[in-house]
């Protein structure tokens, strides 16, 4: 019983964690996805300051070019981060399942005890009535 208390506790402990490792990764996903609509309107801004918005004329701004390629690299990291999350909603997916299995075990086991225990309650129940309707 206590090997079955500990493994649930176990369980329990890593679907914490992965739950846990879920919600940091939405909280930088949200982060990115912040920082990177910052930087779209730093590009505009620029663009709208220069009045240039082709990124290919001579006279573009360097300071759009190079939040262009921060945009870029943080977009890249979105989909990174995505594709992170994904995994580590799958991962707590199983072992969510893997907990469930040994609680429903236990459960089972102390559903099976507790019919036995009335069971035995009952019969025990049962002799006293029996021995008082014999004497009488």
């Amino acid at each position: 019983m206590r090997n079955r208390d500990s493994l649930i506790r176990l369980h329990r402990f890593q679907v914490d964690e992965k739950r846990r490792q879920v919600a940091e990764l939405e909280v930088m996903l949200q982060e990115f996805r912040t920082r990177e609509r910052e930087l779209e309107a730093q590009v505009l801004l620029e663009q709208e300051k220069a009045g240039i918005s082709d990124v290919a004329h001579f006279a573009y701004p360097m300071f759009a070019k190079s939040v262009i390629r921060r945009r870029e690299n943080i977009l890249n990291s979105i989909q990174d981060i995505e594709r992170q999350l994904e995994a580590a909603k799958e991962d707590l997916s199983g072992a969510f399942r893997e907990l469930k299995k040994y609680e429903i075990v236990e459960d089972n086991r102390k559903l099976r005890l507790r019919r036995e225990a009335v069971r035995v309650e009952q019969r025990e129940l049962d002799d006293i009535a029996l021995g008082i309707h014999r004497r009488r």
